[in-house]
């Protein structure tokens, strides 16, 4: 029986997972799920890898208060379900690998420690992606897990797209742009590679764009620039998180209105972007839902953000040949992808309408200067092909 690697996406509120059968030089989806609503609605549910609903359990608020509290309901029930099978590695999606990790890495003592180094650098994610690790380690100590840096696709930039213009001494502590969501943008470059490889090798920038977002530029598949930078604040307004902000208001909001650097770190990671604009959701299905000028407005503000990035990746590579929209907005919300390339008219972009509707592969319309494209991104499948290489299972190639 061939062995299994299980992959392991967690955050502050919920735990993605997937099981993945190690099958030639690429592994094979068994099943994926999670657990949703950590503390106010949770609830477990699963789906084998043709999609057929396998669990779907709902506890109450008091049976998982916390996320380690979700993390051994979630180890439980693989226990039960992996029965004798026999689980070769464990990947994690981790944040934040710092100045230190440009590559997946085989965790130990000394890269925990220096992972836990990173929580300030990422405190809404590497805590809870690293928690899965340490309860992982005290159950089975002698299973190998790998982690897996949202960052890692991003080392290698020209020293231009990491520098801010502050003391040099500072770059060298580590104070640069990192730039996140490497994993997705890994994958989704992958993926063009397969259908579109001219339009791969070219000029192209990725937006993925869910509660979090972001922008990468790529060069042949190269990331050049992003517009997140040192913290997952920076760039484009998300969900709750403020994006792109003069530093003088933090300074303000610390000197003028007497709050603490946490206060105002809460109100930047959770009460601002989207549902801070609108006073009313930081869920963009419930925005475009609502007849509030608030809505309308904060909807209208995160589409001029998105193409005002945009605009500025293309100067990083000289022009654009294509912009591919992914992540859970990016593939799933024609309107927003409608109101973000309407704002890129100005340099020849276009849409074919019912193919953004329908949220087809290619959906510029005729005579569009650029590619537009919707490609779904698979980070779990990333971690899944890192951590199958980093043990000597797949070829070389395989994420090619």
């Amino acid at each position: 029986m061939s062995d299994l690697i299980l992959v392991v996406n967690a955050g502050s509120s919920s735990i993605k997972f997937k099981l993945y059968r190690v099958a030639g030089a690429d592994p094979a989806l068994v099943l994926g799920g999670g657990m949703s609503g950590i503390g106010t609605a949770p609830a477990l549910t699963v789906k084998d890898g043709s999609g057929a609903l396998v669990e779907n359990r709902r506890f109450a608020p008091d049976e998982v208060p916390d996320a380690s509290a979700a993390q051994h309901h979630v180890a439980d029930w693989l226990i039960h379900h992996v029965g004798d099978q026999r689980v070769a590695a464990v990947g994690h999606r981790v944040v934040h690998g710092g100045p230190v990790y440009a590559e997946p890495v085989r965790v130990d003592d000394t890269v925990l420690r220096r992972l836990e180094s990173f929580i300030p650098l990422a405190p809404l994610h590497q805590l809870g992606n690293l928690d899965p690790i340490r309860v992982l380690r005290q159950r089975r100590p002698d299973l190998p897990q790998v982690a897996c840096f949202d960052t890692a696709f991003h080392r290698g930039h020209p020293e231009l797209a990491d520098r801010f213009a502050l003391p040099r001494a500072l770059h060298d502590e580590g104070v640069r742009r990192y730039g996140f969501h490497g994993l997705s943008y890994e994958s989704v470059a992958g993926r063009l590679r397969e259908i579109a490889p001219e339009t791969a090798a070219g000029r192209v920038v990725i937006a993925h764009l869910g509660s979090g977002a972001s922008l990468c530029a790529l060069q042949d598949g190269r990331s050049q620039d992003s517009t997140m930078s040192f913290t997952a604040l920076d760039g484009l307004p998300m969900g709750t998180r403020c994006g792109a902000l003069d530093p003088g208001v933090v300074l303000h909001l610390i000197e003028h209105k007497g709050m603490t650097p946490a206060e105002v770190g809460h109100m930047l990671y959770h009460e601002s972007g989207l549902l801070g604009l609108s006073g009313l959701s930081n869920d963009v299905r419930t925005l475009l839902a609502s007849d509030r000028p608030e809505a309308a407005m904060a909807i209208d503000f995160f589409c001029r953000r998105v193409a005002q990035a945009a605009a500025a990746l293309a100067v990083t590579l000289g022009g654009l040949d294509a912009i591919v929209f992914t992540a859970g907005i990016g593939e799933n919300a024609p309107e927003i992808r409608r109101r973000t390339v309407a704002a890129l008219g100005w340099a020849g972009l276009s849409l074919d309408h019912a193919a953004n509707a329908a949220s087809a592969a290619r959906i510029d319309g005729p005579g569009s200067r650029a590619q537009v494209w919707v490609v779904p991104t698979d980070e779990e499948l990333m971690i899944a092909r890192h951590t199958m290489r980093l043990l000597g299972r797949a070829a070389p190639d395989a994420t090619a």
